[in-house]
This record gives structure tokens, sequence and C-alpha cells, in this order.
């Protein structure tokens, strides 16, 4: 019996950290479904439909791949690349400012025709028109810092704090990409406390 792919297995560096404070770990080139949108995700409807539209690209994706090749994965968690036009209304957590991406990871045998037919697919059965949305997304973060956050998410800004003011100044490093955050909990059935989350942000070197 084949064993499926579970990204979770196989890149534990990248989603199954240990560490409760910050480190750096090498992010290699990844492959995933993608969605864009903004505003609070805690009030946005758009937010919602964004997520079902999301995974309903990703398991109608993952049976065509069972069936058509043979090869089946486990539907990796949600995660998600978090912005602001102004950055300070970002660390300030005014989210109804909040730009977001939400992502999926997928295997790299997953083609964009694949997406495209499970896109297609999946509108006509679910008839959630944001699904025409969802689209492939390549992204290689490379060096970068991460960490365990464990707790709700809204107690998240001190260690983002101490990651923007203390850890990259310390190391002589800035941010080089977006905020990225996986997550490896159910919200409607974890105790916010007992949340676990992966932050994540792309680094590189401070230049003179």
């Amino acid at each position: 019996m084949t064993t499926k792919y579970d990204v979770k297995r196989e890149l534990k560096k990248c989603y199954s950290p240990k560490n409760t404070d910050w480190e750096l770990v090498d992010i290699p080139e990844l492959h995933f479904l993608a969605i864009d949108g903004h505003g609070d995700p805690n009030t946005s409807a758009a937010y919602g439909r964004a997520v079902e539209a999301l995974y309903a690209v990703a398991y109608t994706v993952k049976f065509a791949s069972k069936g058509e090749l043979d090869k089946d994965f486990v539907v990796g968690p949600l995660e998600g690349l978090w912005w602001a036009d102004d950055m300070d209304d970002f660390l300030a957590r005014l989210k109804d400012n909040w730009r977001w991406r939400l992502l999926i990871n997928v295997p790299d045998w997953i083609t964009g025709d694949m997406i495209e037919d499970a896109r297609h697919t999946a509108l006509i059965k679910k008839n959630l028109p944001v699904i025409a949305d969802v689209r492939s997304e390549t992204l290689h973060e490379g060096t970068s810092a991460q960490v365990l956050h464990i707790g709700p998410y809204d107690d998240e800004t001190p260690i983002l704090t101490r990651l923007h003011h203390e850890y990259l100044p310390a190391n002589n490093l800035r941010e080089a990409g977006l905020h990225h955050e996986i997550y490896l909990s159910d919200p409607r059935r974890t105790d916010p406390a007992k949340l676990r989350t992966i932050l994540r942000q792309p680094v590189e070197a401070q230049s003179g």
C-alpha cells in the first residue's frame, strides 16, 4: 500500500518545529493553492468564503490525483501570508486594514492543469463563485526566522515585537518577505490556550 504524502512528515523542519523561540531555518521551494483578500479574518465574510473555496479545490485535486495518478496526499494545514499597506497597522493588529493570501500546500506533482480542472469541478459542485479566484502559487522563502507559538492568535504580538525589535537587529537581519503563519490546530475544536501556530518571517542579511 502506497503511503500518502504528508508535508508535515516530509518537511518536519518546516511544518513540525518544536522551538518556542526564534530560530533560522531554510525553507525550500514549495507549491500551493492560493487565494487573496483583505479585512479582519474574524468578521469578514470574504475570509470564510476564501477558506471554504481553498479547501474545496484542495480536496477535489486530492481525489483527482488519487484516481488519475494513483498518488494520494494528506491535505496540508491552512496557511496565510499577512501584511498591511502600513505595517504598523499589522503589528498593532488593526485587522480591518490587513491583507492576506491564504495557502494550502500541494505536492510538486500537482500541475497547473490539474488545479485548473479541480477548480472547474469544485465550482460546479459547490456553486461558490469565489472558487474561481483560487490559483496555483510557488514560494521559495529560503532563510527564515521561525517559531512555534502556542496560545491565542491575539497573543502573538509580544513574540512578533521581539522578532522585529530584538532578534533581527541582534543577528544583523532584516525582513525579506511577507509574514507567514501555519495553523496546526482547528480553532473550532481547540482551546485557544492550546492553539499551535507556526510563525515564519523570511529574512536576509543587513547590507552595509
